[in-house]
């Protein structure tokens, strides 16, 4: 099964100060054909205004990671963490038994734009944990860098779930293959510029469902940014 979700077939909600495009039900959007895939349960696309941001509020029992593609968000928790995140960067938090924490734009001009991404863990009422790592574009280019992960492998950041996520970068004859266990799903989410999978042609915001299908091919990008979801049923 190869399942395209075309961009504007998304949930929106706009509130002036943030512009958010939810892939799952989330909030006032509520599909039931769409309430996520796997252990997958949110990936909203955000646009923060200058200055704006999300006040103090709590999580638990989640996997949370935060993707930047421009601009820069400041953060800060329950646990004593606080820092910026610019594109390029990972930020993971694990919500355990209990997290608050705040987000906002760090800079009063510019607008952010990022994916915040939910993944439902195997395990509840641990530890709260954070965690973010950089990746380079030069990592990205021509093929897909694992960026999270259950180990911890390869420098990636540790979810605590069965799921791996890959970023990649691709551009005209840029291209990679990937190969998925038997029985395992596949999420596959363009946050910008287009590419094929498996000769389905994908634009900015469309995602790829995936099931029964062990080998995946990436090409024909147009300076495409596209995150991969490796997940267990």
């Amino acid at each position: 099964m190869l399942e395209l979700r075309k961009a504007n077939d998304r949930g929106h909600a706009n509130h002036g100060w943030l512009d958010s495009f939810h892939s799952f039900s989330f909030a006032g959007y509520h599909d039931p054909g769409h309430m996520g895939f796997g252990p997958l349960r949110v990936i909203n696309e955000d646009w923060i205004d200058g200055g704006q941001g999300f006040g103090t509020h709590g999580h638990q029992n989640m996997e949370i990671i935060t993707y930047m593609l421009e601009g820069a968000l400041e953060h800060k928790d329950s646990m004593g963490n606080g820092s910026v995140i610019r594109p390029g960067d990972v930020q993971r938090m694990s919500a355990g038994t209990g997290v608050r924490h705040s987000e906002f734009n760090h800079s009063a001009a510019e607008r952010a734009h990022l994916l915040q991404i939910w993944i439902m863990p195997d395990v509840d009422g641990i530890a709260p944990g954070y965690e973010e790592k950089r990746f380079s574009a030069a990592e990205k280019t021509g093929r897909l860098r694992l960026i999270a992960s259950a180990d911890a492998r390869d420098g990636s950041v540790k979810i605590h779930q069965d799921a791996s996520v890959y970023a990649g970068l691709f551009d005209g004859d840029q291209h990679a293959s990937v190969e998925l266990a038997a029985g395992r799903l596949a999420y596959i989410h363009v946050a910008r510029g287009s590419l094929k999978v498996n000769g389905q042609s994908l634009q900015t915001g469309d995602a790829l469902k995936v099931a029964g299908v062990t080998t995946l091919s990436f090409t024909d990008g147009d300076q495409a940014e596209v995150l991969l979801f490796d997940l267990p049923k």
